[in-house]
């Protein structure tokens, strides 16, 4: 009864056919059928093709076999994955880059399909590929290479990253019709895709970085290389063998992939990129900075100095803070400090480890919360002049040794760096003599003649471009001290003293035998950026009896220099 429907309307005109709904009611009422609704819109829609192919009112779908020559075409898309990054299930994107020829195939996960991975990707493909295909490169009309199709016609408006980018590399784009129509004009790399994802993302897999899964789909595309597409005699390794020398060379200069973007520093030192925020250093606050977005990550520069690098996020609206950006303002603000965003996302990224936590939680019990919380600020500032694993060696070494200040954990993380040195393997082979690297500046201090005076007297005051130190006060071992330390300039007091990490100044003796040190603050509080010329310190130095002259300055330690 469909079927007489269907072929009638064939002769009808046009719009006095029948619909889905009217075949479905004049089944009910007049046949009495008992069919529901969507039985007959699917029978309709596969049958309805089948007789206007019958009845010769429509054109037989027909694919027409291709020959490529090697080393002349090839064909780019995206395919969308599935993915645990670091325990969340995540939406990424694959990049494929196929030579029409061998087959051989060049895929990269990105976090976005944007302009950034589009070239990212080529750039990747191609230094794989070692050279350019020589004509058409087949793509669909994502958005970052056409900017407007231009009627059912061929012809587009591209975009004008993109137009710099073919000329920089000679690549000749082709552009196949929208729709699934132009699908199947790059069936190729359509049907490489889906392949790939079918056998390699099944089942999901679990990473913790996509640095880690590219290196993966690296593999993967090498262990590809080895197959049969189809009924061919070669593989594609052998194909690509063929292939290779046929493309075109790669320029010598690189191309810059990433996006410029100029974006001003907000109050909370954080600035805008796209759908999320980033972290910058403090002092930038108010300034415009450079941020160059790439596919992975993105830079910020100031005057051309690199100040800041993030993983590029993958959610909308999200928010990526680095805690070494807030140090300064920590300092002066303590209590901010466990309440902060930068300290919770540093816990989640391992940086802000368990050691910190313990040593804090002993430096809050000695020095209370104020000082204790100031104290881990300032070993969180070692790590701008050492590594992250030095640093929490030196207080895992302070933590056992009961010692809760910010000197005590530089000493050791020294110290840690050191061994480490020392320790380091020799990777000479048996017999191979030993080689050295020396500096030039080691090289000439160790071939000058040795020096016999002895070591200047010490002094209670000294001059540094033009300005006067003079300290006044004695020390003594196991007592406390008073110390006073007066600055002038031309004989004058110096009154403009401005702060630094929330101090006027910062006091080290050191100790002659072994180079331990003491570091004092003075007691006056900050209190804007006109400082005292006489500041007071108080300083208690150990009892050589009780302590360790190799980690702690003794009694008869030299002034304060």
């Amino acid at each position: 009864m469909i079927d007489e429907i269907l072929r009638a309307d064939l002769d009808a005109p046009r719009k006095q056919r029948h619909t889905v709904t009217r075949i479905f009611h004049r089944l009910v009422e007049e046949h009495g059928a008992d069919v529901s609704y969507g039985m007959v819109r699917y029978y309709i829609a596969a049958r309805k093709p089948e007789i206007l192919v019958e009845w010769g009112k429509a054109p037989l779908e027909a694919f027409v076999p291709q020959t490529h020559q090697p080393g002349h075409e090839a064909e780019v898309d995206f395919g969308d994955v599935t993915i645990r990054l670091a325990g969340e299930l995540v939406t990424c994107y694959l990049f494929s880059f196929r030579l029409s020829y061998s087959g051989k195939a060049v895929h990269r996960v990105f976090a976005s399909c944007g302009q950034e991975a589009f070239f990212e990707g080529h750039v990747h493909a191609l230094r794989t590929l070692s050279g350019v295909p020589r004509t058409k490169v087949r793509y669909d009309n994502l958005k970052a290479a056409v900017a407007r199709v231009l009627g059912l016609s061929r012809a587009r408006v591209e975009a004008d990253r993109w137009i710099a980018f073919k000329s920089h590399y000679g690549i000749e784009s082709f552009y196949c019709r929208p729709g699934i129509e132009g699908a199947h004009e790059k069936g190729g790399v359509e049907g490489q895709i889906g392949y790939f994802r079918r056998n390699h993302f099944v089942p999901v897999p679990e990473v913790s970085s996509l640095a880690e899964l590219n290196e993966m789909v690296e593999q993967w595309d090498w262990q590809d290389d080895t197959r049969r597409i189809g009924s061919r005699s070669r593989t594609i390794a052998e194909g690509f063998v063929i292939e290779r020398p046929l493309l075109m060379p790669l320029p010598e200069e690189p191309f810059e992939t990433g996006r410029l973007f100029t974006p001003r520093v907000d109050r909370y030192s954080q600035i805008p990129v796209r759908t999320n925020r980033y972290s910058v250093p403090i002092r930038l606050i108010g300034k415009r900075v450079r941020v160059i977005l790439h596919a992975s990550h993105l830079v910020v520069y100031d005057q051309n100095v690199e100040v800041a690098r993030h993983e590029r996020l993958i959610a909308k609206g999200a928010v990526r803070l680095e805690l070494d950006h807030y140090l300064e303002v920590l300092v002066r603000k303590p209590g901010a400090f466990p309440g902060s965003t930068a300290l919770e996302q540093a816990r989640s990224a391992g940086k802000f480890t368990p050691v910190h936590d313990a040593w804090w939680t002993q430096a809050m019990k000695i020095h209370g919360e104020r000082d204790g919380t100031r104290a881990l600020i300032e070993v969180l500032l070692l790590g701008r002049h050492m590594t992250h694993e030095h640093v929490v060696a030196g207080l895992t070494a302070a933590l056992r040794a009961g010692a809760m200040t910010a000197d005590a954990v530089a000493l050791e993380a020294r110290k840690a760096a050191q061994a480490e040195t020392e320790a380091a393997p020799d990777a000479r082979t048996p017999g191979q003599a030993p080689a050295t690297v020396t500096s030039l500046h080691e090289w000439r201090l160790a071939h000058l003649p040795p020096d016999t005076r002895p070591l200047p007297a010490a002094t209670l005051s000294t001059e540094v471009d033009g300005y006067t130190v003079t300290v006044k006060g004695d020390l003594a071992a196991g007592t406390a001290a008073e110390l006073t330390v007066s600055v002038t300039k031309n004989g004058k007091p110096v009154t403009g003293l401005q702060p630094y990490l929330d101090t006027y100044a910062h006091l080290t003796a050191f100790h002659e035998g072994d180079q331990a040190f003491a570091h004092l603050h003075p007691e006056i509080k900050v209190n804007g950026d006109r400082g005292s010329p006489e500041l007071s310190f108080r300083a208690e130095l150990p009892d050589p009896v009780n302590c360790s002259s190799s980690s702690r300055p003794a009694a008869n330690s030299t002034p304060p220099h």
